[in-house]
């Protein structure tokens, strides 16, 4: 996902031209002077030129096409009351709807060669939205068992399911070799990562603790995983957590990063912080992980992008944004990255997706 565009910048050309001083004219009274939007919070510093790509509504799980110039992600926008799959131009800034506007989405990602978008969703069960989560119970997510996969054709605009089964089919990304989807499912009862070749076969199940094991997404060489884990313990944890489960929910109060090799051996833990831990991203160095986390957080309710390696022994915070920033991909080339932010919104409520130049070698002043 080679990211070759440049962010649109306001330049100042420190050596101008010498000649006889000249008085400009005064700025029509009823002409607005365009301002600089800055979006960056003191503390970010590895942030460079920002971009905006949303304007309103909520939007999230942005992710870069493998040629770099397209994204596609979720959104509700334009009067819906929920997500559904759009793909954007980065150049041109088009938007087009790519799922069937009904139902709802979630979780896109470009198949090999950009010319196919796989995304989940519920449009085969009914055309509307589904009862939301019962918030009564706590913060929980709504694990819809109407979900499936499916994969748009973005050429002869055809829409085929891929790997039906009874049961949630969600949380699914492509590796960089074209060759494997990774996806969350369950189909066997419990919430469980699977693996499948692109076409949809040689279905493997590849966790199978008592838990939710989710959000997975392949290293750069396509080797292993990261993936969002919470494993409950004792009768009471484990009595809740099937409860939960068994009204098609979860409460994702203390998920967990883990990585595992793409067979499902050497699974090893890299968070362990009592947080909400959630949205990991490979860097493109294969030994690093982005991802979305409330540990600095005295309410919970603030989530930032933090830094760690794949074995956890360092952690470096990324954004210091007042509410949320999440859902982070680096380009190919590292020298991108998209998140999903609450910052700068025109709206309270607004979710909006943004593109950052990274710079990987900055460091707080006080280093």
């Amino acid at each position: 996902m080679i990211l070759g565009l440049t962010l649109s910048l306001l330049i100042q050309h420190p050596h101008a031209q010498q000649g006889p001083e000249i008085q400009p004219l005064p700025a029509p009274q009823d002409v607005a002077v365009p301002v600089r939007e800055d979006l960056r919070y003191e503390g970010e510093v590895h942030f460079g030129a920002m971009r905006r790509l949303t304007t309103s509504g909520e939007n999230a799980e942005g992710y870069f096409s493998n040629g770099g110039r397209h994204i596609t992600y979720q959104a509700t926008i334009g009067g819906r009351d929920c997500d559904q799959i759009f793909e954007l131009d980065l150049l041109s800034g088009a938007r087009r709807l790519v799922s069937t506007g009904t139902g709802r989405t979630t979780c896109s990602f470009y198949m090999p060669g950009d010319r196919q978008i796989l995304f989940a969703s519920t449009h085969a069960a009914q055309d509307d939205c589904l009862p939301p989560a019962d918030f009564s119970r706590g913060y929980v997510w709504k694990i819809y068992p109407q979900y499936d996969l499916y994969v748009r054709d973005l050429d002869t605009w055809e829409l085929k399911p891929l790997s039906p089964a009874p049961g949630y089919d969600a949380e699914a990304v492509v590796s960089p070799d074209g060759q494997k989807i990774v996806f969350t499912s369950r189909r066997n009862g419990d919430l469980d990562i699977y693996i499948m070749n692109i076409d949809g076969s040689g279905l493997t199940q590849l966790t199978d603790r008592l838990g939710y094991d989710g959000g997975p997404f392949f290293s750069p060489d396509s080797k292993r995983l990261v993936y969002r884990s919470f494993y409950p313990e004792g009768d009471e944890e484990k009595a809740k957590y099937q409860a939960l489960l068994d009204d098609h929910s979860i409460e994702p109060m203390a998920l967990q990063l883990w990585v595992m090799d793409i067979d499902g051996s050497n699974k090893h833990q890299v968070t362990d912080n009592g947080a909400a831990n959630f949205g990991p991203y490979w860097h493109p160095d294969n030994k690093h992980i982005i991802y979305c986390s409330n540990q600095a957080s005295e309410s919970g309710r603030d989530f930032d992008l933090f830094l760690t390696d794949d074995e956890g022994k360092t952690n470096e915070r990324v954004t210091y944004g007042p509410t949320f920033d999440g859902f982070p991909m680096f380009s190919d080339d590292g020298r991108q990255l998209i998140f999903a932010s609450n910052r700068a919104n025109a709206e309270d409520g607004d979710t909006n997706l943004f593109m950052v130049e990274w710079l990987p070698d900055a460091r707080p002043a006080t280093e």
